[in-house]
């Protein structure tokens, strides 16, 4: 079994390498600032969603005030 710190690297890792060190950031702060259910939120997602249409239906939901 993983350890705890071993996920957390290896998921800033990831988050590092598609969104690059600055989004990175951003999109921790984002998840720690906000109440965020992230097991429902990627169930909505749909599995062919391309990073395009997630962040458009996010600004889209953003925009309606839901989170």
């Amino acid at each position: 079994m993983v350890s705890d710190a071993e996920v957390k690297v290896k998921g800033v890792q990831i988050l590092a390498k598609y969104l690059g060190d600055i989004e990175m950031e951003k999109f921790i702060a984002l998840i720690q600032r906000e109440p965020f259910d992230y097991t429902e939120w990627r169930q909505d997602l749909g599995e062919d969603a391309s990073v395009e249409e997630i962040s458009s239906r996010a600004m889209a939901l953003r925009n309606k005030g839901i989170k």
